[in-house]
């Protein structure tokens, strides 16, 4: 279970997210790792049309869920800085979701077009010790799903 730097031949896949990730079964949403380096990942999910789906609802994948998606993405990229330095991941808890932008109002009704996957993209902007701020989009073939910035707050002791 290895993954390798941006460019590079990767070999990380849904059973080696899972391993990295807190979230396991049908919850860990990730397919693949397409790519990544120390400020950015992409992934790719292909259970969007899943009728067991964790996150459908009664309306079907409403593109809320792309959210979820980009913060799977965000927790695998903090594990793989953690694998790549030698220090240990800190778990961290997505704080916020800002200037999110959707295009759709559901994902398992998108058109089959070949890859029939989910593209998603997370850019580190900024962060230190205790939180970390990421852009992130989600793409259908070319089409922009879903864009926006999540806060992610690490779990880290407060200060007395």
């Amino acid at each position: 279970m290895s993954a390798t730097a941006l460019g590079s031949v990767l070999t990380l896949d849904r059973a080696g997210i899972a391993a990295l990730i807190p979230h396991s079964g049908t919850m860990c949403l990730l397919a693949r790792l397409v790519a990544w380096d120390m400020h950015h990942i992409v992934c790719a999910a292909t259970n969007h049309r899943d009728a067991d789906h964790p996150l459908r609802t009664r309306r079907g994948l409403l593109a809320p869920a792309a959210i979820e998606y980009a913060a799977q993405a965000m927790a695998l990229h903090g594990a793989l800085i953690g694998q790549a330095t030698g220090a240990p991941a800190t778990p961290g808890y997505l704080a916020s979701a800002r200037g999110v932008q959707l295009s759709v109002l559901r994902l398992d009704d998108l058109p089959i077009v070949a890859p029939d996957e989910l593209r998603i993209e997370a850019t580190r902007q900024a962060g230190d010790a205790r939180q970390i701020l990421y852009a992130f989009t989600v793409h259908h073939a070319d089409r922009l799903l879903a864009e926006g910035r999540a806060a992610v707050v690490l779990n880290t002791p407060l200060a007395a």
